[in-house]
């Protein structure tokens, strides 16, 4: 199964998978960023397929055509979302709908959307944790592949409560896509 990686940040989810081994194909990236020198560094295919506007005139649409295309030419088969900084839009679901994965630091369906970690601790949960879930068009609702949960401790801030999150996060990921891989198909 060829697997791409989608990332935009610092690229610390992707340096978890390629320690880790996984069988990355290529990394794709929507802007320079971190992610880039982490996929040079593991030997890793990188391409950027620049967004070109962060403001109301983005084309979302033809943005996410440009992506799936490059996806296509390259064979993919499994993509897997790491900190991507994009939403991408229907023609990403036409040609992967149920072999996009991505991560989310709760327990969905609980606090779904970008603030998940803060709205945990403001709600007073004792328990959150990250979920592993196939990506849709509507954010942090599709199937649920794998949960961990974490604990909240009560001197918790968000960034060390987040911090907690991510390293289970990456290994329950890592161990999802390669379970995937193995078997041969995402459900």
């Amino acid at each position: 199964m060829r697997l791409a990686v989608l990332a935009s940040g610092s690229g610390t989810i992707l340096d978890a998978m390629g320690r880790s081994g996984l069988p990355i194909s290529l990394v794709m990236v929507d802007r320079r960023c971190g992610a880039e020198r982490v996929a040079a560094d593991h030997g890793l295919d990188c391409v950027l397929v620049e967004r070109e506007s962060f403001g109301a005139d983005f084309d979302r649409v033809g943005y996410t055509q440009q992506v799936t295309e490059r996806l296509q030419a390259e064979g993919i088969e499994l993509v897997a979302m790491a900190g991507f900084g994009t939403v991408l839009d229907q023609p990403m679901q036409d040609a992967y709908g149920g072999r996009i994965l991505n991560t989310h630091p709760s327990l969905l369906p609980a606090f779904p959307g970008w603030h998940a970690v803060a709205d945990a601790l403001e709600y007073g949960v004792k328990v959150t944790g990250c979920t592993v879930h196939v990506a849709t068009l509507e954010v942090d609702a599709g199937p649920i592949l794998a949960q961990q949960p974490v604990a909240v401790e009560p001197d918790d801030t968000v960034d060390t409560l987040h911090e907690r999150i991510k390293t289970v996060e990456r290994d329950l990921y890592i161990r999802t896509i390669q379970e995937i891989i193995n078997r041969g198909h995402v459900l």
